[in-house]
């Protein structure tokens, strides 16, 4: 008996494929039997072999001319850069993933797998351990990276009711960890101390990127759908976070933290908005529900995890999110807390503005 046409192999094409999340999916995908072929689609050639280059802007509205023998869709190209504008980086966040959506449909592309962040739950210190995968979204739009998951996700809802025929599949990752990874939550462990919020006490869960392009490469075969949550099983308890990286905390009243935070970003010293301080001292653990019914185990625990981040940062100093020289950490080592950085940081742009 022929093999259907319905079950043969999918042709999947990947955007941002030269690099990041994108090259490891790629290369993860690129000799595998479950894919008849690969595509990727990039700005410039990566180097991958075995697969089908497309060298394209993915904003660029003849996307769809490029797709028209295509599968499936895993969109990865996207600007999450702590350094980039914040209206540049969203500006292109948005309209890539608007002209990946609006070209699928177009070229009948029949599944499109996107990824945002479990941050979409929302971090909060009353929050349920774990949340559920089908919960509220319940985190503030913002300026930050946060803010453009949002409006990302805003842009998949609109494009389930306009094109009815196109399935999208949302993965929210918990913290990402790997080579690369640069984020408040990566920078929160280059500080000499860990930030605490007094009367709260964080969990922490992380999701390596190893982990996610396994969920990407089952998401792509239609495996899962819809919305799902992507990260370490369990959680780790801060105590225990402080005992794996040898940190100790420092305690500091809500008010105090997030207003001087959102004074340093306004000032421009720090590169996220205050609400994205709510991750690093707020729980926002998610439960894997639909991978784990799908049969998906993750490769890394949220322990191996956490030792790769810490094997990572080596060399690396930020407080606040804010990155420091050497020299600059050697000094707020001796006596760091949000609230002294954050004066000292104020009179010295205050200063320097009389001066002017």
């Amino acid at each position: 008996m022929p093999t259907s046409k319905r079950l043969r192999p999918p042709v999947v094409a990947v955007t941002g494929a030269a690099s990041g999340i994108g090259r490891a999916f790629l290369a993860k995908v690129a000799s595998s039997a479950d894919f008849r072929r690969v595509v990727a689609i990039d700005e410039q050639r990566g180097d991958v072999p075995d697969v089908t280059w497309r060298v394209l802007d993915v904003r660029d509205p003849l996307l769809a001319n490029r797709i028209s023998d295509i599968d499936v869709l895993v969109h990865l190209s996207a600007d999450y850069a702590l350094g980039s504008d914040a209206g540049e980086r969203r500006a292109y966040n948005l309209r890539a993933a608007q002209t990946v959506l609006t070209a699928s449909a177009a070229a009948r592309v029949r599944r499109v797998v996107l990824v945002t962040s479990a941050m979409v739950y929302g971090a909060a210190p009353d929050n349920e351990v774990p949340l559920p995968e089908d919960g509220a979204v319940a985190a503030e739009p913002d300026t930050g990276m946060v803010g453009d998951h949002l409006e990302i996700e805003a842009l998949v809802r609109r494009s389930l009711r306009s094109h009815p025929g196109l399935e999208v599949t949302v993965l929210r990752p918990a913290a990402l960890v790997g080579p690369g990874v640069d984020s408040v939550v990566t920078r929160h462990f280059e500080a000499p101390r860990l930030l605490t919020v007094k009367g709260c006490s964080p969990r922490w869960q992380f999701c390596h990127i190893d982990d996610l392009v396994s969920a990407l490469e089952l998401a792509a075969l239609g495996a899962v759908s819809g919305v799902v949550a992507v990260g370490g099983e369990g959680w780790l308890e801060q105590e225990q976070v402080e005992e794996i990286s040898g940190l100790r905390r420092f305690e500091l009243p809500a008010g105090l933290t997030f207003g001087t935070a959102q004074r340093l970003h306004r000032l421009g010293i720090t590169p996220a908005p205050a609400a994205d301080l709510h991750y690093v001292v707020y729980p926002w653990v998610v439960d894997c529900a639909a991978l784990r019914a799908a049969g998906w185990k993750p490769q890394w625990t949220n322990e191996a995890a956490f030792a790769h981040l810490l094997e990572l940062r080596e060399g690396k100093h930020a407080v606040v999110g804010r990155r420091l020289s050497g020299k600059e950490a050697t000094i707020t080592a001796a006596g760091a807390t949000v609230a002294v950085l954050g004066t000292a940081a104020i009179v010295r742009v205050a200063r320097k503005k009389r001066r002017t």
